[in-house]
């Protein structure tokens, strides 16, 4: 290797010290250092503040040229994505007013350096999952000894209480699940099939936009949930067996809405059962052929004041004057009877299966 730079040296001073940053960084893996030592060494080589950080853990390491934690606000100069499995767990930066010729080439191989640190020392804590993993415990045709198994494998203890969301994002998955469960164990993975396999409703998933993609349902399987990132629809089951759960939260992710985009599934009530009835059932309803035939300014004000139960309210929602919502609603009532307010959400929330 050394015979190597010397003789490509002579051709371009920048490859010699390409090749002696790749030199550096493979005597540092080899040496098993950890992150904050990888750190260190980095800043020490960039002559400046060299930072690391984790998604699954909120982890931020940033070492001075010194040798010593960085003080003050970062100030990035460039940066990298730390990957691991084709999944993004982290990114790796350097801070300093104009990036150097060499930056990029540090950083890669700071990033490949720390995924393969977080490999050895973590476990890795991935959340991306096999697929055919989750689909065991969710499934509920698994039996209970394949389901535990299962469960195991993808790092759950047993008798562990593990949440099932149903997910709808133009997030990727995994970013989705580190933002809903930081520092708590987290598996995802992307399913095929439409949300409620039973009914012909359209499919949903991770890597498309809300409300209804075609390449899946996003399934995430947490020990605790948080707040859930913009753009995202959710449904969440609440059953502690996974399978019943499961059904739950697809069930859930039907009913979500822009103006709703998280729904648990206790929180429907009694209209959790019209997604058990039949879709030719809902489509020849006099209430939800009307729904059907407004525009999307009257479903929006329709919307509006099934979710507020008030003019006044409504309007305040839309960020219009009362008497604006006022004209709406009476040209949505030449169609459907909206002083029934129960009525009314029924025939919007039927609509919405569709």
């Amino acid at each position: 290797m050394e015979a190597l730079a010397t003789r490509l040296s002579n051709l371009d001073s920048h490859v010699e010290g390409a090749i002696r940053i790749v030199m550096f960084y493979d005597t540092l893996m080899r040496r098993r250092v950890d992150l904050p030592a990888l750190a260190r060494a980095s800043a020490g080589l960039a002559e400046c503040v060299a930072g690391i950080r984790l998604h699954s853990t909120g982890q931020v390491i940033r070492m001075s040229p010194g040798g010593t934690p960085a003080d003050g606000e970062a100030a990035v100069s460039s940066r990298s994505p730390i990957l691991l499995d084709d999944e993004e767990i982290g990114e790796v930066w350097l801070e300093r007013d104009v990036a150097g010729p060499l930056d990029e080439v540090v950083l890669d191989r700071l990033a490949i350096a720390a995924a393969a640190v977080v490999e050895r020392y973590g476990p890795a804590r991935t959340t991306m999952a096999d697929p055919a993993l989750v689909e065991l415990v969710v499934s509920a045709d698994s039996d209970e000894a394949g389901r535990a198994r299962a469960l195991r494998l993808l790092g759950f203890a047993p008798g562990q209480r593990v949440h099932v969301v149903a997910v709808s994002s133009e997030l990727a998955l995994d970013r989705v699940a580190a933002v809903v469960c930081p520092g708590h164990l987290v598996k995802a993975a992307q399913v095929a099939g439409p949300p409620h396999p039973a009914k012909a409703a359209p499919a949903v998933g991770a890597a498309a936009a809300p409300p209804h993609p075609a390449s899946g349902v996003g399934v995430l399987l947490a020990t605790r949930l948080g707040d859930f990132p913009p753009a995202v629809r959710a449904g969440i089951g609440t059953d502690p067996h996974p399978a019943r759960a499961w059904s739950e939260a697809r069930t859930a992710l039907r009913f979500t809405t822009a103006r709703t985009p998280v729904v648990h599934h206790p929180d429907l009530g009694a209209l959790a059962l019209l997604a058990h009835v039949p879709t030719e059932t809902l489509r020849a309803n006099a209430d939800v052929t009307a729904v059907a035939t407004l525009s999307a300014e009257d479903l929006d004000t329709l919307d509006a004041y099934c979710a507020t139960g008030s003019l006044r309210r409504a309007a305040d929602l839309l960020h219009l004057h009362h008497s604006s919502v006022s004209r709406r609603l009476e040209q949505i009532g030449k169609v459907l009877d909206v002083t029934d307010l129960a009525r009314a959400k029924l025939a919007l929330a039927a609509f919405r299966l569709l």
